[in-house]
């Protein structure tokens, strides 16, 4: 019985809704976010993994890996993103691996656009074999080794993915930066159905806008907001996160930060930064009509971060002449 409301949560999550993931920590996942988030940083090479498990008092809970990598490379920003999602009893599966190539563009002295185009494929599986069904039941007693009746036409499937952004960075002055975004996902529209027919996925639209503050050279506030619409879904999610710089000969930036997700959660989260490594924790207070089941425990978010800068030699500005010339 457990199994089969699993699958009953499983649909209801996955298809009535027809959403993509989501994260709390989406500052800190930018190439999911856009795809022109690809090269878009100081440095020259980051690594970024991501991991977020939700509605564990509900069933079998969310589990979902995200692993990325960016660079910059002749002026284009270069990145692979790879996410895994399983779920329920069935261990419903969903993975995605998209390459992203980005564009900047510099507009003015303190503007730059970015743009950018996001290829990959999206793969789903499904272990029928785990559900029980009523069919099992034979009157008198549960049969788990009478058929089920039920005829899933496929038990895996790999589709082509397709999705492009845009990003807008400008430098308002020494202590103001703002960054504007639009991406929209899934222009290929896979399939998503087991079944023979063809539930086509939705398009999804992100839009966010993300400012940082620096009110002094130990304290700086970023101010944000993101908003996902596919197909009769619709999230907002805003917040603040506060960054104060503990100690600046061992670079170390602690960090806290609040979230509302609208109709849904409150998230805390918190965050450490030395030298080129950083790490952030989450969680989610649940407060929707899921209450009941969920009890007010939402999911628990920890996202890495690692960046690396090459070494540059500073430039010679003077030469020193043998004597003999």
């Amino acid at each position: 019985m457990k199994a089969f409301w699993s699958l009953c949560f499983c649909i209801w999550s996955a298809c009535l809704l027809a959403q993509d993931i989501h994260w709390t920590q989406f500052n800190n996942n930018p190439i999911y976010q856009n795809p022109a988030g690809a090269g878009n940083f100081n440095e020259d090479l980051r690594f970024i993994s991501n991991y977020r498990t939700q509605w564990r008092s509900v069933s079998i809970p969310y589990q979902t890996t995200a692993l990325s990598a960016d660079l910059k490379y002749k002026g284009l920003g270069v990145g692979i993103n790879y996410f895994h999602d399983q779920v329920g009893d069935g261990k419903f599966q969903t993975n995605e691996l998209q390459i992203n190539l980005c564009k900047p563009f510099k507009i003015l002295d303190r503007h730059v656009l970015r743009a950018a185009i996001q290829i990959g494929f999206n793969q789903r599986q499904l272990n029928s074999n785990a559900f029980y069904f009523d069919d099992q039941f034979n009157g008198y007693l549960f049969d788990p080794n009478a058929p089920t009746n039920e005829n899933f036409q496929v038990a895996s499937m790999t589709k082509p993915m397709l999705g492009t952004g845009c990003i807008h960075n400008y430098t308002i002055n020494s202590k103001f930066k703002i960054q504007n975004g639009i991406g929209l996902f899934n222009l290929t529209r896979p399939n998503q159905s087991f079944f023979s027919d063809n539930t086509k996925r939705d398009l999804r639209l992100n839009v966010f806008s993300q400012l940082k503050y620096q009110y002094n050279p130990t304290l700086a506030v970023e101010p944000s907001f993101q908003m996902n619409f596919q197909g009769t879904y619709k999230e907002l999610v805003l917040g603040a996160l506060a960054e104060y710089l503990f100690s600046k000969n061992d670079n170390i930036i602690l960090s806290t930060g609040i979230w509302w997700r609208a109709k849904d959660a409150f998230c805390l989260q918190f965050g450490l930064n030395r030298g080129p490594m950083y790490c952030g924790i989450s969680y989610d207070f649940n407060y929707s009509s899921l209450v009941p089941a969920s009890r007010g425990r939402g999911a628990f978010e920890i996202s890495l971060r690692y960046v690396i800068t090459q070494f540059r030699p500073l430039p010679l500005q003077y030469r020193i002449c043998p004597d003999f010339i």
